[in-house]
């Protein structure tokens, strides 16, 4: 039987590469991002590769659920990446009772500064941080589960303590494999991973953080302040 982990991110918050971790081990395989296409047929949201994200998964809701719970899995492990902002309102959540769930969050000034250069665009709705603090109450309720929640930057400062921690905390074996992984595309990769994944393609592990200065302007700010809260009640549940 197959233990599925759900982990639950915003963009720009190291979701590819922590995807890139769990694939690494041999006994999982992963799920990238499988309601992109029901989020943009329902907010025809202007996405880049828009087109082709809607063409290249199922649109309904439903059916990608019933996959997520009960679809053909050959590894021991399925590892599936969420964006919170795809996690429309009102949806059904009733599906992820049978999931082992996580949340991984990131500073949402390094989150703005960073959708801003790959989009050029951003709203507080973009980044999901609102949403991911809305689906840990909701899913928390419906599981029970003491759900963990690691901080980006605290995996890049000590992956290793870090990815043990988390693998404590979903009662799976920590596998040294999962610091590591070969350079270039994955076959698991969705569509978009060519406007997206550029950073991860080329990266074999965690990347050492970045000591940087951010120079936000005063819409960028505007943003940060109103999902701050959001970041704050999930950060107090942060491990490690």
């Amino acid at each position: 039987m197959t233990l599925r982990i759900a982990m639950w991110s915003g963009p720009r918050n190291i979701s590819t590469a922590m995807m890139r971790s769990w694939e690494n081990r041999s006994d999982c395989s992963v799920v990238d991002e499988p309601f992109y296409s029901f989020y943009l047929n329902k907010t025809q949201s202007p996405h880049p590769l828009f087109e082709e994200v809607i063409a290249s998964q199922s649109s309904d809701y439903d059916t990608v659920t019933r996959a997520l719970v009960n679809g053909p899995c050959s590894t021991p492990l399925q590892y599936q990446k969420h964006m919170t902002h795809h996690m429309l309102d009102n949806v059904d959540l009733r599906w992820t009772e049978g999931l082992k769930h996580c949340f991984l969050i990131r500073d949402p000034h390094q989150v703005v500064n960073s959708y801003f250069n790959s989009r050029g665009v951003c709203t507080a709705e973009d980044i999901g941080i609102i949403r991911q603090a809305e689906l840990f109450q909701d899913i928390s309720a419906i599981t029970g589960q003491n759900i963990p929640v690691v901080d980006s930057n605290a995996v890049l400062n000590d992956p290793h303590k870090i990815i043990s921690a988390l693998c404590d905390a979903l009662e799976v074996s920590f596998d040294p494999n999962m610091l590591a992984w070969p350079q270039g595309t994955r076959e698991s990769d969705g569509v978009w991973a060519k406007h997206w994944y550029h950073s991860v393609n080329l990266s074999t592990g965690f990347a050492q953080p970045q000591n940087i200065t951010l120079n936000l302007n005063d819409e960028q700010m505007r943003i940060v302040e109103e999902v701050m809260p959001a970041y704050l009640l999930l950060k107090e549940f942060a491990i490690g």
